[in-house]
């Protein structure tokens, strides 16, 4: 049974940070290097950060399979569209239909109109899995997020 759960403790924040590790270093070191993804964690995974987030408006929640914390996603409500941030699964628990659950979930929970995110352009395999649910690339974008580090993405959004 997939499960989602509200982050609204620093136990969980923690939980969190530590998951992202996890997914983070066993994922995206082949799509963007292992010193981005280091950069990456602590500037947007690290507890701290996630307290910071959750204080500006992004709501995280934890994903469980049969009780078992296997990741997490973050919405951010910006009006007529919602910015999904974060949709991570460990990889050992992908393709069970988790990532196709969060993304019912969240148009069931959440009203507005179009649902939007970004992705690496590199990054396949999660391209693939949001088309395949329904999200279509809408633009690029490239971000300057410090340190000589940019995030080179595709804008994807679906109507809700």
């Amino acid at each position: 049974m997939i499960e989602f759960k509200i982050v609204d403790n620093i136990n969980a924040i923690a939980k969190i940070s530590k998951l992202a590790r996890d997914i983070w270093n066993e994922h995206y070191i082949p799509v963007i290097g292992s010193n981005q993804v280091s950069y990456m964690l602590e500037k947007f995974q690290s507890e701290d950060a996630i307290t910071q987030q959750i204080s500006q408006g992004y709501r995280y929640y934890m994903i469980f399979y049969n009780q078992v914390e296997t990741g997490y996603f973050s919405v951010q409500d910006r009006g007529d569209r919602l910015f999904l941030s974060k949709l991570y699964v460990l990889k050992s628990f992908r393709g069970k239909g988790i990532g196709k659950q969060a993304i019912k979930f969240i148009k069931n929970t959440f009203s507005n109109p179009i649902i939007h995110l970004t992705v690496n352009k590199n990054n396949s395999d999660s391209i693939a899995f949001y088309k395949n649910v329904g999200f279509d690339i809408v633009d690029d974008v490239v971000t300057d997020i410090g340190n000589g580090f940019v995030m080179d993405d595709y804008v994807m959004e679906m109507h809700n």
